[in-house]
């Protein structure tokens, strides 16, 4: 058994000072340190998933990540891993429990994940490492992690046994919760979704009105190829796959820079990961510009409907902490919405209602998803 700090320090040393993840009780004595150093960031995520995505945002604005999990959430994390991090290579280092390892009694729960747990990692071609449970062993165990993540920009994950660690308590930092935010209405009670514009000419405006400097993130879809033929440009990144990730992904970019930063969204993407919005609420990054484009279908798989007409996502964020919301249905009313969100403190979500339907023809992004993300970690970083 170790001490968190046997871990910690040589971790710290190598760079690795962003930590997300959901907590387990083999994990508690880490979590608990990570949250005690004031020198580490510690992101509690509502799922694992989201987890994986915050933690590849951090990487692209120059962060070291670990996301740690109980191996019973690691399907949560399944579709990230394969979809996100595997196409854009964004490395992160993985840490899951063994909950239900073979000849360890456990719950019910967790007997078939304990025996398929490594074949998991193999299936997604992570390579995994016992987690160290010998000071002597830290060492190298993050040497060959490191050298896993530095050869393939791809994770490396540990896999960490029951009472590997100490638990020496928790210290954790004061928390101030976010002050009630506030609604605007710019809608023109457009109640026919014939009447309302279409994504595209949205997607128009808003690159006439986006910030130059401002990271843009686009969920996967029809929105992210929109996007791309109406203009590429260094700071947008399309994300394909990884459906719902694109706010957990801007949350993780705006907790680690100084600018504007804007997810564009859609309704069937963050209902799909709505706890996102309560982690961005709770940690309330006040340049994060969070626009929802909302038409009430899958676009991209043949217009099903969404349950997006029965939820009222503005009053969602305002109840997550978000610092302002707005709705609207018109392009006056976005570009309304825009000139608040942009000139005032966030976090702002724009729910802009959108007529069904795409732009024809449509393209798809001719770039790589591993050439969008360094070329957008090179926009980050200038």
């Amino acid at each position: 058994m170790i001490s968190a700090e046997d871990f910690l320090k040589p971790a710290k040393e190598r760079g690795f000072d962003f930590f997300t993840g959901v907590p387990c009780s083999f994990l508690t004595p880490v979590i608990n340190a990570v949250i005690s150093d004031r020198e580490i960031t510690y992101v509690g995520a509502a799922s694992e998933g989201e987890a994986v995505a915050i933690a590849s945002g951090a990487w692209l604005a120059g962060r070291n990540t670990i996301v740690m999990c109980q191996n019973s959430g690691l399907g949560n994390a399944v579709n990230p891993l394969t979809s996100l991090n595997y196409p854009f290579k964004i490395p992160t280092l993985f840490i899951t429990t063994w909950r239900g390892q073979p000849g360890l009694k456990d719950e019910p729960q967790h007997e078939l994940m304990g025996v398929i747990t490594d074949r998991l990692f193999e299936a997604m071609k992570i390579p995994h490492f016992p987690f160290p449970s010998e000071k002597a062993a830290v060492a190298s165990a993050l040497d060959a992690a490191e050298k896993v993540i530095a050869e393939t920009s791809l994770p490396a994950a540990f896999i960490m046994e029951k009472e590997s660690v100490r638990d020496d308590g928790l210290d954790p930092p004061a928390r101030t919760l976010p002050a009630e935010g506030v609604f605007t209405d710019h809608r023109k009670n457009q109640h026919d979704p014939g009447e309302r514009p279409t994504r595209a000419a949205i997607l128009e405006h808003f690159l006439k009105l986006v910030p130059p400097n401002a990271p843009v993130i686009a969920t996967t879809g029809k929105c992210g190829r929109e996007l791309f033929t109406l203009d590429d440009r260094d700071q947008h990144l399309y994300q394909v796959g990884s459906m719902g990730c694109a706010s957990a992904m801007g949350l993780g970019v705006a907790l680690n820079v100084d600018r504007p930063v804007v997810v564009l969204d859609g309704d069937g993407a963050a209902l799909m990961k709505m706890g996102a919005l309560a982690t961005i609420g709770a940690y309330s990054p006040a340049n994060l510009v969070h626009i929802l484009l909302d038409n009430g279908v899958h676009d991209s798989t043949g217009g099903q409907a969404t349950v997006s007409a029965s939820v009222d996502f503005a009053a969602v964020a305002l109840a997550c902490g978000y610092a302002k919301a707005m709705t609207c249905d018109s392009v006056d009313g976005f570009e309304a919405a825009c000139a608040t969100a942009f000139a005032g403190t966030g976090p702002s979500l724009i729910h802009m209602l959108i007529a069904p339907g795409s732009m024809s023809p449509l393209g798809r992004p001719t770039i790589t998803p591993g050439d969008v993300a360094r070329r957008f970690k090179a926009f980050l970083a200038s």
